[in-house]
């Protein structure tokens, strides 16, 4: 009988565990799907609150203002700000990751939520392409803007080399400043290339790709808002690659201006951030407030959301 029972009791020690094993994994993936839907109903409720606040006539209408006024006051901040700032270091992460390449994330970013809202709102793909198009024509201006500074800081600049000791004039003047050898038939790459001193009136770059993807992103995801509109009487769920994808591109647009406010602060060069801005400025006010506006017949792409939405959700 003993060995009788130390056999049963044997052979059912793998059935309780096998039990065990079932109710703890039932137990972790309904612990799993709570906390997916609980992070599904955040996202939802942040999103919506989010396109309503983009999507107002508040934010469409003076964003540019806004940003215009940090371009013009915000090197007032250099006399607050301190010198021993992780972001007074421009080897800085933020710089070398992302200012570097502003327009590379603005352009995927930016490109990957007009795929996903032609997909959720099912249109054809004619009309994603020419919704696609206004990012290539922005990547085209963009690319004008680049070789039209760097010629015109090539032909506006000089290159200077400093002396050497033994080349300097030992005197009262020299002491102060040391004196600069002139290389006139030097461009600004090979200069500063050279470990040489380049001085012209140039035009921020930086300030003008940043300010150019800022309302370009303030563009684009305006639109969202709409899309919800349009969805919600069809009890139709924009789907959370698209709801995810649009708080990416927020969060893409608080980096760009908490950027714009680190260089204006910890790096104030005036008026070349100023002239950036400017041209960034009237880049987006040729485009989307001249250029986008005229019929399609145009050969323009249109505004966001053209064919996406009824005559309807447009008027709301």
């Amino acid at each position: 009988m003993d060995l009788k029972t130390e056999n049963s009791s044997n052979g059912s020690t793998p059935e309780i565990n096998l039990q065990k094993l079932h109710k703890m994994a039932a137990e972790v993936i309904l612990l799993g799907k709570f906390i997916l839907r609980l992070l599904n109903a955040a996202l939802v409720l942040v999103t919506n609150l989010l396109a309503r606040i983009l999507g107002s006539d508040l934010v469409r209408q003076h964003f540019h203002l806004m940003l215009s006024a940090l371009v013009l006051f915000g090197p007032v901040l250099s006399f607050w700000v301190s010198k021993y700032s992780i972001f007074a270091n421009s080897n800085h992460y933020l710089y070398r990751k992302f200012l570097r390449s502003t327009w590379g994330w603005t352009c995927i970013f930016t490109a990957s939520f007009i795929l996903l809202l032609s997909i959720s709102a099912r249109r054809p793909l004619s009309l994603l392409l020419r919704h696609l198009s206004r990012i290539g024509v922005v990547g085209l201006l963009w690319w004008g803007c680049q070789r039209l500074l760097n010629l015109l800081d090539d032909a506006t600049g000089t290159c200077y080399e400093p002396m050497t000791p033994a080349q300097d004039i030992q005197d009262a003047a020299s002491s102060v400043q040391p004196l600069l050898l002139l290389h006139e038939d030097q461009t600004k790459a090979s200069c500063l290339k050279a470990h040489m001193v380049w001085r012209g009136y140039e035009v921020s770059q930086d300030v003008l790709i940043v300010c150019l993807c800022c309302l370009l992103l303030v563009e684009e995801m305006s639109v969202f808002g709409l899309h919800l509109a349009q969805t919600k009487p069809l009890q139709r769920s924009p789907g959370t690659p698209l709801r995810f994808i649009f708080l990416l591109c927020v969060a893409l647009l608080a980096v760009w201006m908490f950027l714009l406010l680190c260089l204006l602060a910890h790096f104030p060069k005036f008026p070349s951030q100023q002239l950036g801005g400017a041209l960034g400025y009237l880049g987006w006010r040729g485009l989307y407030q001249g250029w986008y506006r005229l019929k399609t017949s145009w050969g323009c792409p249109g505004l966001p959301g053209d064919g996406l939405f009824t005559t309807t959700d447009i008027n709301k």
